[in-house]
């Protein structure tokens, strides 16, 4: 399942294509920072496997695969779907040859992008919209059993990229955004809770400036679903200041098995 090419004009516009890029630039330019957040990621994902054994597994927010455990995956089940908003090329290219592997380029919003579009569309940013209670914010749903799902680091990123956009193109108040996005997060976390899932994602982002200032905010919203298991560890981000002007930042991180 591939976009069309006028949708591919809406992401690219949305600014989806340049988020892609920017992580893996981002990632060569931490010069290995990430390497123990995407260790801890793969091998909490490899005690889900060993817990529940799954014939399937649906991965959503798969992007470059630098944190799952691909390997595992590919021999340990019979089928891996890989759903993102649009996969990199090198991704399309690296997962060609695996049979057991779907590659599914899918809203995992369920459709939010699509919605804020066309809310957003007619509004040029000389006469932008006064609200968003008129947005619709959907559930994602998959084309049968997703078997065991992994919401890999994605989960406080879906608003992102929509509250930039709308912000352009409204005079919303700040705590509608809140709202909006509790929302989206709470209905991602709706369908996790529906299958046996594992969930990983930052709750809360730390900024020590140059000073050795410490800003703590939080990025989680929505409530946590129930758990078998948990962990947590620190990610670091952005070891160099290269995002924040020599400010450095980690996120929090919990990861569940639900």
């Amino acid at each position: 399942m591939t976009q069309s090419t006028s949708y591919r004009r809406i992401l690219s516009k949305m600014g989806y294509y340049n988020y892609q890029n920017g992580l893996i630039i981002h990632h060569v330019n931490q010069e290995g920072g990430w390497e123990s957040h995407q260790e801890r990621c793969r091998s909490f994902i490899i005690k889900a496997l060993e817990l529940y054994k799954p014939e399937k597994v649906t991965v959503l927010g798969s992007g470059w695969l630098l944190d799952l455990p691909f390997a595992e995956l590919i021999e340990q089940t019979e089928k891996v779907c890989l759903v993102d908003i649009i996969h990199p090329p090198d991704v399309i290219s690296q997962t060609c040859d695996y049979k057991n592997v779907d590659l599914i380029e899918q809203d995992i919003t369920g459709g939010l992008i699509t919605e804020v579009w066309l809310k957003t569309g007619k509004h040029s940013l000389l006469k932008k919209l006064k609200s968003i209670e008129d947005i619709i914010i959907p559930e994602f749903k998959t084309d049968g059993d997703p078997g065991m799902v992994i919401s890999l680091n994605i989960l406080t990123q879906l608003e992102s990229l929509l509250i930039r956009f709308l912000k352009k193109r409204s005079k919303i108040k700040e705590e509608e955004f809140e709202l909006f996005k509790t929302e989206i997060q709470k209905k991602h976390i709706d369908f996790l809770r529906k299958h046996k899932s594992v969930l990983i994602t930052d709750y809360a982002e730390v900024i020590t400036n140059k000073s050795g200032s410490v800003k703590t905010i939080p990025t989680l919203v929505a409530d946590l679903p129930p758990y078998h298991l948990k962990e947590e560890w620190t990610w670091n981000f952005d070891q160099t200041g290269a995002d924040l002007y020599n400010s450095r930042s980690q996120f929090k991180i919990v990861a569940l098995i639900t």
